[in-house]
């Protein structure tokens, strides 16, 4: 039997983010599951290392792989869309829901017990950290299009920064305090 998991997850290269917006470069979600691991991994080693927590930095960085898998079977839902009201958002979860589980029936049956956490962000200790690098990677977008001159990103750096500021999260806030602004310099600047 063939096990078409791996080969449905490759296909995250094909789903584009941002599609309600201009963007001066694409990015997928495959790229962007990329940078919410290396930030989840940061956050994570920085509540550990530097504040004294318990986060596991692979285990964060490995359920941020897979945060948006479901996205594979249902594309990406611009976030102006997902949570326009209540009942869209709670319908949406359910089609990721849903997607969730066709993507687990994929797998080898000894396979989905290491999978299902990752794929339903069900570990409490991770989730939290999760949601903090998928919205910090956001605001990192949004930092990137301003750069580049893009105005059409204003409005959603405010957004997001906001968001951001709003979670109560101390490895976040260390982020934001000694790493964030590094962002907006040039390649000259960073070296």
């Amino acid at each position: 039997m063939q096990y078409r998991f791996y080969a449905l997850i490759s296909r995250m290269r094909y789903i584009t983010r941002w599609g309600l917006m201009r963007n001066t470069f694409s990015e997928n979600i495959q790229e962007h599951s990329h940078m919410v691991a290396v930030l989840a991994h940061a956050l994570a080693s920085i509540d550990r290392d530097i504040l004294g927590g318990n986060a596991d930095p692979d285990a964060c960085a490995s359920a941020a792989l897979f945060h948006d898998a479901s996205e594979i079977l249902t594309g990406d839902l611009p976030t102006p869309i997902k949570y326009y009201n209540p009942r869209i958002r709670s319908a949406y979860k359910q089609v990721e829901r849903f997607s969730c589980e066709k993507l687990l029936e994929m797998l080898p049956p000894q396979l989905k017990k290491s999978y299902e956490p990752l794929l339903f962000e069900s570990d409490p200790t991770t989730a939290p950290i999760v949601k903090a690098a998928d919205k910090l990677s956001a605001h990192i977008k949004c930092i990137e299009e301003l750069k580049a001159g893009n105005l059409e990103f204003e409005s959603a750096a405010r957004q997001t920064e906001q968001a951001l500021r709003e979670t109560e999260l101390p490895c976040l806030t260390y982020f934001m305090e000694h790493c964030l602004d590094s962002f907006r310099l040039n390649l000259d600047e960073l070296e």
